[in-house]
This record gives C-alpha cells, sequence and structure tokens, in this order.
C-alpha cells in the first residue's frame, strides 16, 4: 500500500471534538499497524480559534511518530462567511452565490490544495474529514480520482449544500462511522460512482472506580451524566428542561453532573441539583461513567458517538435522543439503551432505569458487548486497510 494523506482543517496533539478524536486515533492506530501515512492540515488551531489566524508555524513536525504538514491557512472575509452560516443554521437555503461565500470563506488554503496536487502521485489515497469544510471540498477536488472521505454526516443543513452534492459525487470512497449515516448519505447524495462501506470506529477499553469518583468530588447521590461540549447544538438546554420536568414530576435525589468545556444556563429550579465539573482528566471522565446511573446523549446530530460506547464498557446504560437515527439505532441494536422523542417519554424512561437498578445493569452489559463485538480496533483497523487496499487496487488496475 502506497502512503495515505489524512487531510482535516486543523490537528494538534492535544485536539479536541469529535471528528478530529477519530483521525487521531484511527491514523494512530493504522500507524501502528505499519500502514504509512501523513497527516495535511493548516496552521489553525482549533475548531474554536480563529480560522483566518495562522496559529502554528507552516512546516513539517512529528505526532505520535506520524509526520503532520501544516500550511498556511489562507485569509478569510469572516463577516461575509458568518452571514451565510447564520442563515445556514435557521435553516434557510442558500443561494448558489451564497454557497460559494460560505466555501470561499470558511478554513481553507491555496497552499494546501497546490501540495496535493504537485504531490498527488506520491500517495496511494487522500482521505478527508469531515465534509462541510473547506479543506474537504476544494481538497478533494485537487485529489481527482484519489479523494476519499470519512465524512461524519449528520442530517443537517450543511449537509444539504448543493455544491457539497456535486463535489462529493465524484469522489472514489467513502467510509461511513454507522448504518444510519450510511444511509442517509446514499439518499441525499448521488453516490452511483462511489465506494461505500460502514467501518465505524475503534474504542479502547476504559476501566472506571465508580467509588473514587464520589469520593473525589463528593457526590453520594445517584446520578445522570452529560459527557460533551455544553451547548444548545447538542441540544443540553433540551437536557436541562426534561430534567427539570423529571425533578418537579419526581421527588428525587437523583443529581445531574455535566463534564466538558462549555457553559450554558442552568434553570434557576434545578441549580441545586445540577453539578458542572468542567473539564476533568480522563481517568475522572472513565470512573464518572462507572458511577453514574445512566449517561444521556442528548445530541440530534451525531454520525457516532464515542460517549455511549464508552459508558457501555463501563458497563453503564445510556438514554439517547429518538431524534437521532444514529444514537438510537445503537440503542436499539445493541440493547444497552433507551431513547426518548419528548419530555414525557424523557421523564419516563430515565424514571425506569432508576427506579430498576437491575434493568439498568443489565442494559449496560449488553452495551458492553456490543462494544467489544463490532468497535474493537484490531477488527476495525483491519476493516479501513482492507477497504484503502481495495480502493487503491480498483485505481492501479483503472488505469491499466
Amino acid at each position: 500500500m502506497k502512503k495515505l494523506a489524512f487531510v482535516i482543517p486543523w490537528f494538534s496533539a492535544n485536539i479536541s471534538g469529535g471528528a478530529e478524536i477519530a483521525l487521531r486515533d484511527l491514523t494512530a492506530h493504522l500507524h501502528a499497524a505499519g500502514v504509512p501515512l501523513e497527516i495535511l492540515t493548516t496552521c489553525v488551531q482549533s475548531f474554536g480559534g480563529d480560522w483566518g489566524y495562522n496559529y502554528f508555524c507552516p512546516g513539517t513536525e512529528e505526532i505520535g511518530g506520524i509526520t503532520v504538514r501544516r500550511f498556511w491557512a489562507d485569509a478569510r472575509a469572516a463577516a461575509a462567511f458568518d452571514d451565510t452560516n447564520r442563515k445556514l443554521m435557521a435553516g434557510k437555503p442558500l443561494t448558489p452565490e451564497e454557497e460559494t461565500i460560505y466555501l470561499n470563506e470558511m478554513v481553507n488554503s491555496d497552499e494546501l490544495y497546490e501540495y496535493i496536487r504537485r504531490h498527488r502521485q506520491e500517495y496511494g489515497l487522500f482521505v478527508f474529514i469531515p465534509y462541510m469544510f473547506g479543506t474537504t471540498y476544494f481538497g478533494s477536488a485537487a485529489a481527482g480520482d484519489k479523494a476519499v472521505l470519512i465524512p461524519c454526516f449528520h442530517d443537517e443543513p450543511y449537509a444539504h449544500i448543493g455544491l457539497l452534492a456535486g463535489r462529493f459525487a465524484a469522489v472514489r470512497g467513502m467510509a461511513f462511522l454507522s448504518a444510519p449515516e450510511g444511509a442517509f448519505a446514499h439518499a441525499a447524495y448521488n453516490l452511483a460512482n462511489t465506494q461505500t462501506r460502514v467501518l465505524g470506529l475503534g474504542v479502547d477499553e476504559i476501566a472506571g472506580d465508580a467509588a473514587r469518583f464520589r469520593k473525589k468530588f463528593g457526590i453520594t447521590a445517584p446520578f445522570v451524566l452529560y459527557a460533551g461540549r455544553k451547548e444548545a447544538g447538542k441540544k443540553v438546554d433540551l437536557l436541562l428542561a426534561h430534567f427539570a420536568a423529571y425533578k418537579a414530576a419526581h421527588k428525587s435525589p437523583t443529581k445531574l453532573v455535566m463534564i466538558g468545556g462549555g457553559r450554558i444556563a442552568v434553570p434557576a429550579e434545578i441549580a441545586a441539583d445540577v453539578l458542572d465539573l468542567g473539564f476533568v482528566a480522563k481517568q475522572d471522565k472513565y470512573d464518572a461513567y462507572a458511577a453514574a446511573a445512566v449517561l444521556c446523549q442528548p445530541s440530534w446530530f451525531e454520525s457516532f458517538s464515542l460517549v455511549i460506547m464508552e459508558s457501555w464498557l463501563a458497563g453503564r446504560p445510556v438514554l439517547v435522543s429518538g431524534q437521532c437515527a444514529v444514537t438510537k439505532h445503537f440503542a436499539v441494536e445493541s440493547g444497552g439503551g433507551l431513547y426518548f422523542t419528548n419530555e414525557a417519554e424523557f421523564v419516563l424512561a430515565l424514571d425506569k432505569l432508576l427506579q430498576s437498578p437491575t434493568l439498568a445493569d443489565t442494559l449496560g452489559k449488553n452495551g458492553q458487548q456490543y462494544v467489544r463485538q463490532h468497535f474493537n480496533w484490531d477488527t476495525v483497523t483491519q476493516n479501513y486497510r482492507d477497504f484503502f487496499a481495495s480502493l487503491e487496487s480498483h485505481e492501479n488496475n483503472a488505469g491499466k
């Protein structure tokens, strides 16, 4: 297999974010398995940084033994981008001209695209992640028939940009993290000439200590755990409203414990029952999973969900949104959790899990077995190797 190039808008040793962590972990396991690869990225720091500011210096460095090549990010008209982005987030369609502004004024690097064009023959494939950034749109065009996507699709306004549909119809392959993500992609785009496969992600085994978590943070009551960014886009506001409804309906000592970045307003009536621990160490997160009565993942837009997999590895059940096809699929297929589509269903499901520890433990054990069967890294890594090899072989045969 020739050297692979993985292309992402930003990357660093301490990167955060679902797609970024997926890339970090996948490339680390492929590298350990002997697959030659590099990471191509811009000098932008992170999703939360200034997309027009070159935080890192251009050039190469090694992270975890993998060569990372950084390229100068282009200057951008941030205000013009913000106008189109607000329109998208409000669910309004963009005109073709506005779509062009959206793609031209986000994260881009002409130096990166020129590198891809000039060095195209040195790499077997160029793998782009995630789908909605300029580095994927323009980078995949530069890579031509060597372009592969790990898109991390959600059924959200960004996924319905017309220019993206045309570009994605031309890529060689797509790897999906879940069956519902793949089903959405095939319904939304013309992928007749694209090889696709559902490959998922690997999940590392974890070891959590419930007693240690309770002692360290002084939590004795049963609690629901939320792990992730605290923002409305992740439907954390909905979780807070539903939890308030649960507390109003039941005289229960149950708390809501939140870990992760961001801040969100907590309703006054439940302020004493919501404990925001902010960022915690990785082991504290694992201990929190083990100590929780249930992990709640309220997001509507997920293409995988590492936190529900980790909760299952800790033996704890999950409560997910029925509005998210992906997390609902995982909960139902695994028998590892319940789902809700409205406030009343949330209150009922949470009460059921809290009142029946035997049920909660059974669901948690089901989920644990599911993750170990489907998402162990040895199997997932080999599946990606096979997929990439098949795409390379197809290109080589087509060129003869």
